[in-house]
């Protein structure tokens, strides 16, 4: 079938075809080798015709292993044949030990694809397709060929699953049936949904970071004013004699700054009602006691005008004002080991807006009342309930609880997110990644507890947006440099790999690619993966639903690999309209 080398170009050698052979279109994609001598070369055929084969150089066998790069080509002389069975194991693996079956090749009447686990699962992947092109399944064929190999069990896994759709409750619901030792464990954002938790975060575990993506702050000046909320709410949350001091202390100074300024008496009397209108105290309230000299005024009458335009009580006011001002309080922190939900993290952000000059401040206070809003929308919405966790718990303590159902560990936890608009959706996931990032870093043996974060339809979280700006960094580009030598480890599923964070995607090291029709996609695939051949991109763009084409560090070279159908499936099919029309 194959005659000689006609010549070598860069990477393909070109082979003629002897006179009166039958040449089989079926050798497209098939992998020869070139003998020269003790060298084997490996490569896979690109390109056939009725006179010339070409044929693309992948790397080289020796001494029973295929090392990927050709820098010697073979010489013109070079015999050449189809692979062996036994060279072909060597591309396609074998089953062993650290190995699973991720699918079967169907250039190869369907020889099981054998990865290593540590190759693929110790490094990110991505795992793009168009919508109907297998990509669901093929993820949950991954996962459950992960969980359901007889030879390995991985018990400590941790595979953290955002759904966008609420796909994949189906595929792993019954994961105990496989192995009694494996849970799956679902958390909701849909209050009817009764299959599981509702999705809840503990507030006082968020930081500064944190609290400008949930309350979509733009402006650096706004994270000062963030800073504050955080540090009066744990002081309000603490409901102690040392918190209403602090409380009064602030009201007071407030109260006081108002009076010295040079505004009006009926002016500064508005802004001193607004002030104890959104911060009351037992001791600051309009209907507050205050006692003079053989009589009592209430807090309101004493700022009664006269006909000299002065309050007729600023003595006794101005007395009992500073009688709460201590200066030492202003360095006061309260311990965070107090819960504290939506309503204290209001109230501290009404204590910020009296403090440390905000009224004043025109700018700082608009910014102020901005964010204002937000939290308010948010506390008010049903989205509230996502962030009203009722008791205390630390950062270990709340990624146990995470992964811990019935009082047993889970290996994979479903984050069903397709109750929240996408812009809550992303800044929970980011949520999530940055405790699971800062869990895994703080481990004192470095990956002792591998994370999977799983990111289905991960374009609309992984973006490049203005974190960078605003943060200094996008957590997911933390992730993706650092995570795996913590061992967290992301893995994207996307049909639009052209929206993702290019930094990102620079830190993949496994891909797989199911259908793709899209040009600004497809180019794009073609500059992130340059080894690609282009008669396999070509071949990607007609791919069976459930066929994929990998490639990375876990595979010896770019294959087409089947995988097998999960069981049970995902629900990600299409409406069966004929059967809702015909009302079956």
């Amino acid at each position: 079938m194959f005659g000689k080398i006609v010549y070598i170009s860069d990477s393909v050698a070109h082979i003629s075809i002897p006179d009166g052979t039958p040449v089989s279109m079926d050798l497209m994609n098939m992998h020869v080798v070139f003998e020269d001598g003790e060298r084997k070369v490996l490569g896979e055929v690109e390109d056939v015709s009725k006179e010339i084969i070409k044929v693309h150089f992948l790397g080289v066998i020796e001494n029973g292993r295929f090392i990927g790069g050709v820098l010697r080509k073979p010489t013109l002389e070079a015999n050449i044949r189809m692979v062996t069975e036994e060279e072909l194991n060597l591309i396609t693996g074998v089953e062993g030990e650290g190995m699973f079956k991720l699918g079967a090749s169907p250039l190869y009447n369907d020889k099981p694809i054998f990865v290593d686990i540590n190759e693929i699962c110790s490094n990110h992947l991505a795992i793009f397709g168009n919508t109907g092109s297998g990509k669901s399944y093929g993820v949950a064929s991954f996962i459950q060929s992960l969980f359901y190999n007889e030879k390995f069990s991985p018990y400590r896994a941790n595979y953290m699953i955002f759904d966008a759709y609420g796909e994949y409750h189906n595929a792993f619901e019954r994961l105990a049936e496989v192995n009694p030792n494996y849970q799956f464990k679902y958390y909701t954002t849909n209050k009817q949904d009764k299959n599981g938790e509702l999705l809840c975060i503990p507030l006082w575990l968020l930081d500064i970071d944190d609290f400008a993506l949930l309350l979509q702050a733009e402006k650096h000046s706004q994270l000062q004013i963030i800073e504050k909320m955080i540090k009066l709410a744990r002081i309000i949350s603490m409901d102690t004699e040392d918190s209403t001091r602090f409380k009064n202390h602030l009201i007071a100074k407030a109260i006081l700054d108002t009076l010295y300024t040079n505004q009006t008496a009926a002016s500064k009397r508005n802004d001193i009602f607004t002030i104890v209108a959104g911060c009351q105290t037992e001791q600051f309230n309009l209907e507050a006691p205050i006692q003079g000299v053989g009589y009592v005024r209430k807090f309101r009458e004493c700022f009664t005008i006269d006909r000299s335009g002065e309050f007729t009580e600023s003595v006794l006011i101005t007395q009992y004002i500073t009688s709460f001002i201590d200066e030492s309080l202003d360095n006061y922190e309260a311990p965070n080991d107090h819960a504290f939900q939506l309503d204290v993290l209001q109230k501290a952000l009404d204590f910020t807006l009296i403090s440390d000059g905000f009224l004043r401040n025109e700018k700082l206070y608009d910014e102020a009342i901005t964010l204002k809003v937000r939290l308010h929308s948010i506390a008010i919405s049903d989205s509230g309930a996502f962030f009203n966790y009722p008791n205390y718990v630390d950062l270990n303590g709340y990624i146990a609880s995470l992964v811990a159902k019935n009082n047993r560990k889970s290996q994979i936890i479903n984050f069903n997110l397709e109750d929240t608009d996408d812009r809550l959706s992303k800044t929970i996931v980011k949520i999530y990644s940055k405790m699971l990032f800062t869990f895994t870093k703080k481990l004192s043996s470095r990956g002792a507890i591998p994370f999977h974060i799983l990111l289905e339809e991960s374009h609309r979280y992984v973006q490049n947006d203005s974190d960078n700006f605003l943060l200094g960094y996008n957590i997911f580009e933390r992730i993706a440099k650092e995570g795996r030598k913590f061992g967290l480890i992301l893995n994207l599923v996307s049909q639009r790999p052209v929206e993702l964070s290019e930094t990102v995607i620079s830190q993949i090291s496994n891909f797989l690619i199911f259908k793709m029709t899209h040009p600004r996609d497809l180019e794009y695939i073609k500059k992130m993966l340059p080894n690609m051949s282009a008669e396999i991109m070509e071949k990607q763009k007609s791919l069976q639903p459930g066929m994929c084409v990998a490639f990375g560090r876990a595979f010896k070279v770019p294959m087409i690999i089947k995988m097998p159908l999960p069981n049970p499936a995902p629900h990600s099919s299409n409406v069966n309209v004929v059967s809702v029309w015909q009302g079956r």
